[in-house]
C-alpha cells in the first residue's frame, strides 16, 4: 500500500499546501479518500479508480467539482467515477454545477457511517465519530495491511477501536494540546491524537488537518509526550510506504 499525502491543513489551505486529501495505491487501484481545497491539483492525474470523502465540509470535499469537471469535459470523457460519502454530504458540492452536467462522470454511492464496503482491494469499514456533521472514521484493510483514518473527531472511544493495530494512523489534530470550548467535542489535538494512537496501538502515527495556526513540529512533540511510535505531520507530497 502507497499512500501519498495530498494535503494536510485543517479548514483552508496555508500557501503552498493543501487541506485534507490523501491518495491510497494498492495494486494498481487508486482510491482517493477526501478532497479538500487545494487537493485536485496535486493528483498525478485525474483517472483515479474511486473517491471516499468523510464529511461534508468543504475543506474535504470542495476538490470534487473540479475532479469530475476534469473527467466529463474533456474531449473524451471517462467513465463514471464512484464515489462514497455519507448521505446528503455531497449535496452543496454538487449543486455547484448546473443541473446534469456531472451525471455521466458520477456514481454516487451514499453509506450510513457504520457501514463496510469495499473499494477495488480495499474491505472498507466505517464508524461514526462526533462532528458538527456526520462524519466517518474509516478503516482501510488490503492484504493484512491496514490504514485509519478519523476525518474529523472530537475524542471518542470508537477512534482507538477503529484504528486498532493500523499500520498507519491518520489522525485529524487542529489543534495542539487545549481544543477551545467552542470546539471540544467535536475537534481533536495532537496531545489526544497520541494517546488515542497509544490506545490503538498503532504503527505510524500521521497527523492531518492541522489549522495554520498549529506548528508542525510542535504538534508532533505533543503527540509524542502520549505516543512512543513514529509521528509525522501530514504535508502535501509526503509519501507513506507500507
Amino acid at each position: 500500500m502507497r499512500i501519498t499525502v495530498l494535503g494536510g491543513c485543517g479548514a483552508w489551505p496555508v500557501p503552498g499546501q493543501a487541506c485534507s486529501g490523501f491518495l491510497v495505491e494498492k495494486d494498481g487501484f487508486r482510491l482517493v479518500v477526501d478532497l479538500g481545497y487545494a487537493t485536485m491539483p496535486r493528483l498525478p492525474d485525474v483517472d483515479v479508480d474511486a473517491v471516499i470523502v468523510t464529511h461534508g465540509h468543504p475543506d474535504h470535499c470542495a476538490d470534487l467539482n473540479p475532479l469530475l469537471r476534469a473527467r466529463v469535459l474533456r474531449e473524451r470523457p471517462a467513465p463514471q467515477l464512484p464515489v462514497f460519502a455519507p448521505h446528503e454530504a455531497l449535496d452543496a458540492v454538487l449543486a455547484l454545477d448546473r443541473p446534469g452536467i456531472l451525471d455521466n462522470g458520477l456514481m454516487l454511492c451514499e453509506f450510513t457511517p457504520g457501514d463496510r464496503f469495499e473499494a477495488g482491494p480495499f474491505r472498507v469499514e466505517t464508524a461514526l465519530l462526533p462532528h458538527w456533521v456526520p462524519n466517518a472514521g474509516l478503516r482501510l484493510t488490503a492484504n493484512g495491511q491496514v490504514l485509519a483514518y478519523t476525518g474529523d473527531s472530537g475524542p471518542s472511544p470508537d477512534v482507538a477501536r477503529l484504528a486498532r493495530d493500523a499500520d498507519v494512523f491518520l489522525a485529524e489534530a487542529s489543534h495542539l494540546d487545549d481544543v477551545p470550548d467552542e470546539a471540544r467535542g467535536f475537534l481533536s489535538s495532537a496531545t489526544i491524537a497520541g494517546a488515542e494512537a497509544t490506545q490503538a496501538a498503532a504503527g505510524h502515527l500521521v497527523l492531518t488537518h492541522l489549522l495554520a495556526t498549529t506548528s508542525p513540529a510542535a504538534a508532533v512533540d505533543a503527540a509524542r509526550s502520549r505516543f512512543r511510535g513514529e509521528v509525522t505531520a501530514a504535508r502535501s507530497g509526503l509519501v507513506l510506504r507500507l
